[in-house]
């Protein structure tokens, strides 16, 4: 679609301060930088040849350093990114000059490709930094220059610099290994810290939070093999199986070890991959002609008996090989690959702090960064206060919630954010009469009379929340474990169409306890194929059905079917019911670190009535790892289109919230994604200009907030839902703020970021912060406040739902199903 481009000059500027709801006080993990001078700094351009792993720079750099610290940077002490950026209090005597700096051979590991110790480091002078600029810009005097960009960069490096020369780094993070957990599989959870440096009105913080990454146990490489494959060492004795071996080859791909069998000669490799044979069998030749293998060349050279002979061997470089027994794996590896579900689980739990431990342990963290005595931050003449930054916040005042009128108590205020369907019905019950039961589980483990049971219970729960369901004894059906997924849920699509002689609408599949890949199939034929809605059951929850699972799970059959569980009155959400309105969430989802095969997702979800309660959804597959919506204006205009076939009537305003954008990707969603959504509104009718307004979420951040008084503290120690912050710790001019709009769970709450973009609505701080906070009300999967916007959160949903419409078992092409048209007006992804 060719798109009418107009330029965006500018972010939207802060209307005004809200001031709806209670004033409180809150704490937050941002910490004042009290003293800046405003003498420039030197900025130079870092280049180290040959090149090296960023770990490999430090160390040169670190080199170059000591050895000419008083002879050339003139006893400066100058910061370094690791990468190509150093920054100098002062300016040096050169413009650019070439260094020579050798490394130790500790410092340089054995590999196919093995580094040179010998460097060359070439400084250039790029800029001065003038800093008055940054000055300006946070009082709202200047705009955000490359120059403010670049000191905002300088001051991230000063504060940094120190503590990357101590502990492993990454990106704004540090980790210390002091503070562990193993995650199971070999593999451990760290404990370390993150800052950066924020700008706000009228002056700079530090922002300090928890932070956790996964990483390698250290230690002798047989342990770790035997936590990888869940074995015990006398397991190891017999060897192990071509699909173990492909798993650790796989996971250890990349691992830095040190060889153990020699005294006082340690040298590090790297791990190449693993040998198809095992030691003992693992022959080479020995360079005089003479072939052997590597259990009696380490028998005879080294008086190494192996204990271990029937495992395979690390290849770490061309026909060398070394037995696992005789490798450690050196310590601060970082796991890059995507963790198990149960290594998900143990790093939540080890994550989880309430907000009283979080704002301890962040105090413990400014300790091991020890600001005050940092030789660093005091050469740039920077000093950061050590407490926690107080800013003024609101609890803005909770929506009302509607059910059907018949309902004993059919509007609510729900308090502190939660509420349950005891005594009420859904606002549109929908109809339920051609449905079946397939189980992907034998009647030994789960008996027919177990299913009947649930589905009574079910059914009974359905109809008391004002589902209407005719058909109360759907067929129950096995799955055939001789066939595939796709012939189940065809017969049993079959089935149920028959049974009720109309057009299937559901069916209820019954799940072992585990099995994501069942999971994603069954949605993959349900979606894609078929055209019915499924909804999955674990069989752990038919076996004892309660009143209250089963109550969620009718939410969720509610919409499915095209009902509607609850709405907000219409004073509580004036923008949506006064005039034609359509709200629209988008996110992209990436592949899973690791893969470097399969597409990122677009989805967009927009609601479709005045009441922003029930939704469509629009998908795109896209280039890996593309955050840019590339197809967002047909994607657009489907849903324009959707909504006028539904409502009459074209919307004369679009809200659009967009979810997995950083800050450095502001200006290029601001002009790509804003004519997009433009252009999609012309290629309908060239006159037809709804007004936009274009604001951003993001929840991957480390802002939190720290109740002060115990009146304004909920049951988890965390701020009740609605409290929002849009002074102190926000943007010196643009419209931000933070809002926790959810009620506490487990661990310190994690308000979300709105930063708008773009407005032609010409919303205050008080209408867009009390509307979004508004739509947190209606999410229709639970019955409790949600973090995100609902058009957001189903976004969300969708673009990872579509990761399961990938089909790759039809040989070596991948397709990528597309919705059937049945389900793509109602909520199927619910």
């Amino acid at each position: 679609m060719e798109e009418a481009t107009f330029q965006i000059t500018q972010f939207v500027l802060r209307p005004d301060i809200g001031d709806e709801g209670s004033n409180i006080r809150v704490r937050t993990n941002f910490f004042e930088v009290t003293n800046m001078q405003d003498t420039n700094i030197s900025h130079y351009d870092v280049t180290i040849t040959p090149t090296v792993p960023k770990r490999l720079n430090w160390k040169v750099f670190n080199r170059f350093v000591e050895q000419y610290r008083e002879e050339a940077l003139g006893g400066a002490r100058p910061v370094f990114d690791g990468r190509t950026n150093m920054f100098v209090h002062r300016q040096l005597q050169f413009e650019s000059a070439t260094f020579d700096v050798e490394l130790e051979e500790e410092d340089v590991p054995v590999s196919r490709t093995r580094p040179p110790r010998n460097f060359k480091i070439k400084i250039r002078q790029t800029r001065n930094i003038v800093m008055r600029d940054l000055f300006q810009f946070l009082q709202a005097r200047g705009s955000l220059t490359s120059n403010c960009q670049m000191a905002i960069m300088a001051m991230d490096i000063i504060i940094s610099h120190k503590i990357s020369t101590i502990y492993p780094t990454v990106n704004r993070s540090f980790y210390t290994p002091r503070i562990t957990h193993p995650l199971s599989g070999g593999i451990e959870v760290c404990q370390g810290y993150y800052q950066s440096a924020r700008p706000t009105r009228g002056r700079m913080m530090i922002n300090v939070d928890l932070s956790a990454t996964a990483f390698y146990e250290s230690g002798p490489l047989v342990q770790i093999v035997a936590n990888i494959l869940d074995r015990t060492y006398n397991e190891l004795y017999g060897g192990i199986s071509e699909n173990d071996r492909q798993k650790l080859e796989w996971i250890m791909e990349g691992l830095r070890i040190r060889d153990n069998h020699r005294s006082g000669n340690r040298r590090k490799f790297k791990v190449e991959g693993l040998t198809q044979t095992p030691a003992s069998r693992t022959m080479f030749d020995r360079g005089d002609g003479s072939i052997i293998d590597v259990r009696t060349y380490f028998q005879n050279a080294y008086n190494r008996p192996l204990v271990y002979p029937l495992l395979p061997c690390v290849i770490v470089r061309r026909n060398v090989y070394l037995p696992i027994e005789v490798c450690d794996v050196i310590p601060e590896q970082r796991y890059m690959r995507k963790l198990n579900d149960e290594q998900i689980a143990n790093m939540m739990n080890f994550t989880r702090q309430n907000p009283t431990i979080r704002a301890n342990k962040i105090q413990e963290g400014l300790n091991i960064l020890n600001y005050r005595r940092n030789e660093y931050l005091q050469q740039f003449g920077m000093s950061i206060s050590t407490d926690m930054t107080v800013v003024n916040a609101r609890i803005l005042p909770t929506p009302t919630i509607e059910y059907h009128p018949t309902s004993r108590e059919y509007r609510i205020q729900p308090k502190d954010g939660v509420w349950n369907l005891r005594d009420k019905k859904v606002a549109t019950g929908a109809t339920l009469g051609s449905w079946s039961v397939l189980a992907f589980e034998n009647d030994t483990r789960l008996p027919d009379h177990v299913i009947y049971t649930f589905v009574r219970e079910l059914v009974s729960t359905c109809q008391d929340t004002g589902m209407n369901i005719p058909n109360r004894n759907p067929p129950i059906l096995r799955a055939n474990i001789q066939g595939t997924t796709e012939e189940s849920l065809k017969l049993a699509w079959l089935r149920a169409g028959n049974t009720a002689k109309a057009q299937p609408q559901l069916i209820l599949c019954v799940l072992p306890n585990r099995g994501l890949q069942l999971y994603a199939e069954i949605k993959r034929v349900s979606d894609t194929v078929i055209g019915v809605a499924t909804q999955c059951i674990q069989s752990i929850h038919m076996r004892n059905p309660k009143k209250q699972y089963c109550a969620s799970v009718c939410l969720k059959l509610n919409v499915k079917l095209g009902g509607m569980n609850s709405f907000l009155i219409p004073e509580h959400i004036h923008f949506v019911t006064e005039r034609p309105t359509i709200l629209i969430g988008a996110d992209v989802s990436h592949p899973a670190p690791g893969d470097n095969q399969s597409p990122s997702f677009a989805a967009l979800c927009a609601s479709m009535d005045a009441k922003a309660s029930r939704y469509a959804a629009s998908i795109r597959v896209q280039a890996r790892r593309y955050e840019i919506i590339a197809d967002l204006a047909n994607m657009v205009k489907e849903l324009l289109k959707i909504f006028y076939q539904t409502c009459g009537r074209k919307p004369e305003r679009i809200l659009f919230y967009r979810d997995g954008v950083s800050e450095g990707q502001f200006n290029s969603v601001l002009q790509i994604e804003i004519n997009a959504v433009r252009a999609a509104c012309q290629a309908l009718e060239a006159r037809y200009r709804p007004t936009i307004t274009f604001v951003v979420v993001q929840k991957r951040h480390h802002a939190r907030f720290f109740p002060m008084e115990r009146q304004y503290t909920d049951r988890t120690g965390n701020c009740f839902p609605g409290t929002v912050v849009d002074v102190g710790i926000t943007h010196p001019f643009e419209f931000d703020f933070y809002l926790l709009s959810h009620p506490g769970l487990l661990g310190t709450s994690r308000p979300t970021h709105y930063h708008v973009l773009f407005d032609e609505n010409g919303f205050n701080a008080n209408s867009l912060q009390t509307l979004s906070y508004n739509l947190c009300y209606i999410y229709v999967r639970c019955t409790r406040a949600v973090s995100l916007v609902p058009p957001v959160y189903y976004a969300h949903i969708v673009s990872n739902r579509a990761k399961f419409h990938l089909n790759s078992e039809s040989g070596d092409d991948v397709t990528f199903g597309v919705v059937k048209q049945e389900l793509q007006r109602v909520m199927y992804f619910a």
